[in-house]
C-alpha cells in the first residue's frame, strides 16, 4: 500500500502536477498588488511560519522604519529632535535638514529607527511637543500626503491672529487643548530674528473640537483678544474653476462689412457701399478740347537814345554823380 501512494506521488510529480517555485512565479507575476497583498495576508494569519518572514522582509527594508517629521522649531537640533522620539526605541539615524546657504532649519528631519516595531509605536502617537512646538511625523515614504493631508483637514485647522508677542507655541497649545485633542500646532516665527509674527496655527483631531474653539465666546489669550477661524478663509484666495477644453466654444468675431476675416476667402459679392476693385471712368480725349497754342512773346523794343546834358559844376568843386533810376534810365530831379 506505502509503494502503491509513493508511485502516485511520484506519477503526479512527473505530470507536473506538483508545482515548483518557477511555476508559482509565473502564476502569480499576472496578479496585481492587492490581490498578492491579500493573498500573503490570509495566509501569514493562517501560517506563524509565513508570517515571520513577512516580518523580517518588511523590517530589513528602511521604508517602513524611516519617519518624516515637520512642525520643528527653528531652534530644534538634531540632538533634541533624536531625544523626544528615543522612548520608542533604538534610533539608527535622526537628523534635522538645514539650509545649505544660510545655515539655518527648515523647520523639518528624519527619524530613522533600528526595529520597524519602533517606527510603529512612535505613529501611534504622531504628535509630539518639542522645544515648545507641537511636531508631527508619518512614513517618510508618504511625505506630506500622511495623517494631516486627509479631506477634512480644512475643517479641522484654525488660524490664530491677534497674538501677543510674549505668547508661545507652549502657551498657544495649552490654551486651546481645553476644546479637544490637537494634532499640530504652533506660533509663526521669524526666520531671521526668531520673534513672533502675531499669529499661529492649530490643528484639531476633529472636526468638532474647531467648532468648539470658534464658537467659544471667551478668545482672550496674553492679554488680547484674539482671532479664531478657519485657515482657509484666512487665505482669501478665490477658487478658480477650469473648464475644459471641450466645452469652449469657439465664436466668431463680428467685423465690418468689406474687410476680409482671417482664414476666410472674401466674399465674391461685393458688399453694399464698396466694390472691389473699384470701377473707374475711362478717359475720353475727344470729349475735352486741347488747349490752345502759348502766345507768340512780345517783339523786341529799340532803345531810345536821349540826348547828353552837361553837369552843372558844383560850387564846393565835386562833381555830383548822375541819379541814375530803373533799368539804366536817368532820374530826373524837377527844379525847385
Amino acid at each position: 500500500m506505502e509503494d502503491l501512494k509513493k508511485r502516485k506521488m511520484e506519477e503526479m510529480g512527473n505530470n507536473g502536477q506538483l508545482s515548483t517555485q518557477e511555476d508559482l512565479r509565473s502564476l502569480l507575476d499576472p496578479l496585481a498588488k492587492s490581490q498578492l497583498v491579500d493573498l500573503l495576508s490570509r495566509l501569514g494569519s493562517q501560517y506563524p511560519s509565513i508570517a515571520e518572514e513577512i516580518k523580517s522582509i518588511a523590517s530589513s527594508d528602511p521604508v517602513h522604519r524611516k519617519l518624516f517629521v515637520r512642525g520643528l522649531a527653528w531652534n530644534t537640533t538634531s540632538e533634541t529632535l533624536c531625544a523626544a522620539f528615543r522612548m520608542h526605541g533604538e534610533i539608527e539615524e535622526g537628523a534635522v535638514i538645514y539650509d545649505k546657504a544660510t545655515g539655518k532649519s527648515r523647520g523639518y528631519g528624519f527619524i530613522t529607527y533600528k526595529h520597524m516595531e519602533s517606527a510603529h509605536g512612535a505613529l501611534r502617537a504622531p504628535s509630539k511637543l518639542i522645544d515648545g512646538r507641537m511636531a508631527v511625523c508619518n512614513l517618510a515614504c508618504e511625505g506630506l500626503t500622511g495623517a494631516s493631508t486627509t479631506p477634512d483637514l480644512a475643517q479641522r485647522k484654525l488660524y490664530i491672529g491677534g497674538l501677543s508677542p510674549d505668547v508661545s507655541s507652549e502657551m498657544l497649545l495649552n490654551y486651546f487643548g481645553r476644546h479637544g485633542e490637537i494634532e499640530e500646532g504652533s506660533v509663526a516665527y521669524d526666520k531671521d530674528t526668531n520673534e513672533s509674527r502675531g499669529f499661529g496655527f492649530v490643528t484639531y483631531k476633529t472636526i468638532e473640537a474647531a467648532k468648539k474653539a470658534i464658537d467659544d465666546p471667551q478668545k482672550i489669550l496674553g492679554g488680547r483678544t484674539i482671532i479664531v477661524k478657519l485657515a482657509d478663509t484666512h487665505k482669501g484666495k478665490p477658487v478658480q474653476t477650469q473648464v475644459p477644453a471641450a466645452a469652449v466654444v469657439p465664436l466668431a468675431m463680428p467685423m465690418a462689412p468689406g474687410y476680409p476675416q482671417l482664414g476666410k476667402a472674401h466674399p465674391s459679392a461685393a458688399p453694399a457701399g464698396y466694390a472691389y476693385p473699384q470701377p473707374v471712368a475711362s478717359y475720353q480725349a475727344s470729349s475735352y478740347s486741347s488747349p490752345a497754342a502759348a502766345p507768340a512773346p512780345y517783339p523786341s523794343q529799340s532803345t531810345i537814345p536821349y540826348a547828353s546834358i552837361a553837369a552843372k559844376k558844383d560850387p564846393q568843386g565835386i562833381s555830383p554823380t548822375t541819379p541814375m533810376g530803373m533799368s539804366g534810365y536817368p532820374y530826373y530831379i524837377g527844379k525847385q
